[in-house]
């Protein structure tokens, strides 16, 4: 089969082309990215030399792109990675995560009912369904969870599930969604927490923590989510939504404690900051769904992902300079 794999030099598009590109040999993966400031060529660099793989640059809101690429390489799956993602750049500027999450996702899917696409899947995020209260740990989102979106980007993200069911319904449109927790690992970008701590503790600096840092997020490890992301767009229903989540929640205090510990810095680098905006309280999925359905479950406890992903970042502390310096924007050449 021959795979579109939007925003694959992003995060976890990256960590999910590394997975697939080596396990299925026989099967051809192309990946396309904008390469806007978050897609990082450098993440999929040694994939070059693979011969089931390439990368194409391109933008999935332009349609004409889009079209003549699915004409030119008749595509068999869509999976799509590609978003903006960052809930602080979502408050200050709405207009684009509106543009990329939900009028590319709109473009893609055009494509695949054009060219007869047999599966298009939608990575989205538990953001979807709002938050849940600190003081009810027995509440978890699940499928039928109802959308309860905060900020615009998951707005965003929401609008763009419900018009992916929405083309299911309406053309027939073989679909799945899956909805995942907090990810961490390798290659994410430093505005995100953990790799934030990470590098600012590295330097000594001052470690900022939202409010009192009582936030609590699920966390999964991103080869989990995409193991998950694998069987879902293989062996899921066609319709159907799945959660993946990481069982493994800890509050955002918790987490900046944990990697300073490891990292033998004092806490005293840890700076409370103004809150943000409209910002969810508890994150918790309830992943039964796809590990009774499909079998999936998880690799990583959080203990033995974080203490890998903290030495990954400790290891490769030449990526995070590379970005910080802006150098990384130079990794690819059209």
């Amino acid at each position: 089969m021959k795979f579109l794999v939007t925003g694959g030099a992003g995060f976890i598009g990256s960590n999910y082309l590394h997975y697939v590109v080596n396990k299925y040999e026989s099967d051809y993966f192309v990946c396309l990215d904008a390469l806007t400031y978050a897609g990082n060529y450098n993440n999929i660099k040694e994939l070059e030399e693979k011969k089931n793989y390439k990368f194409v640059h391109g933008d999935i809101t332009d349609r004409n792109f889009i079209n003549n690429l699915f004409e030119q390489e008749k595509f068999d799956v869509v999976v799509n990675f590609a978003a903006e993602s960052h809930v602080d750049n979502s408050i200050k500027n709405p207009e684009i995560f509106l543009t990329t999450n939900i009028i590319g996702t709109e473009v893609l899917m055009d494509a695949c009912l054009k060219y007869g696409i047999k599966r298009y899947h939608q990575v989205s995020t538990d953001e979807v369904y709002g938050d849940l209260p600190l003081d009810r740990p027995d509440l978890l989102f699940t499928e039928n969870t109802p959308i309860h979106t905060s900020s615009p980007y998951s707005t965003s993200k929401a609008s763009a599930d419900l018009l992916v069911m929405a083309y299911h319904r309406t053309y027939g449109l073989p679909v799945t969604i899956s909805r995942c927790s907090n990810n961490y690992g390798p290659y994410q970008f430093p505005e995100k927490l953990i790799p934030v701590v990470i590098s600012k503790a590295l330097k000594n600096e001052k470690v900022p923590v939202y409010g009192t840092g009582e936030n609590v997020r699920d966390w999964i490890h991103v080869h989990d989510h995409n193991i998950g992301v694998d069987l879902i767009v293989r062996e899921g229903k066609v319709g159907e939504v799945y959660n993946l989540g990481g069982h493994s929640e800890r509050n955002n205090l918790t987490i900046v404690k944990t990697i300073l510990k490891q990292l033998g810095k004092s806490e005293d680098l840890i700076e409370f900051v103004a809150d943000r905006k409209g910002h969810d309280l508890r994150y918790a999925i309830d992943s039964s769904k796809v590990e009774k359905e499909l079998g999936w479950s998880r690799t990583y406890t959080f203990e033995e992902g974080i203490k890998e992903t903290i030495d990954w970042y400790v290891n490769n502390q030449d990526w995070i300079e590379n970005i910080l310096s802006g150098e990384y924007k130079n990794a690819y050449k059209d």
